[in-house]
């Protein structure tokens, strides 16, 4: 247990915010980090934390933050980042692909 005043929850929540990270490439001690760091935040949503920042408490939730803002940039995701997805997912052609194609293709 990274903190001592985590309770089960916190604890469960660290565990799973960690392996997914794991299982989608992250390094242990990055998972680590990400994860310590999106349980802090929900514990200061909560009320749990004696210090919270404006934005911990005041902001959408870590888990729908992510899914909102991943990959939303300016121009979005980078051409190598969407033909490194296709080529993780098997797609073919990708190497001759413009952008929008690639976006269209990969998709969310």
């Amino acid at each position: 247990m990274p903190r001592q005043n985590w309770n089960d929850k916190r604890e469960r929540q660290y565990e799973h915010v960690k392996e997914g990270l794991e299982e989608r490439g992250r390094p242990e001690p990055v998972a680590k980090e990400i994860a310590a760091r999106v349980v802090n935040k929900e514990r200061a949503r909560a009320g749990e934390a004696r210090t919270a920042s404006r934005t911990s408490v005041e902001d959408i939730s870590s888990g729908r933050r992510g899914g909102l803002r991943s990959h939303k940039g300016p121009g979005g995701r980078t051409v190598a980042q969407l033909r490194n997805e296709a080529r993780q997912r098997g797609l073919r052609g990708y190497s001759r692909m413009r952008k929008a194609e690639l976006e269209r293709h990969v998709g969310r």
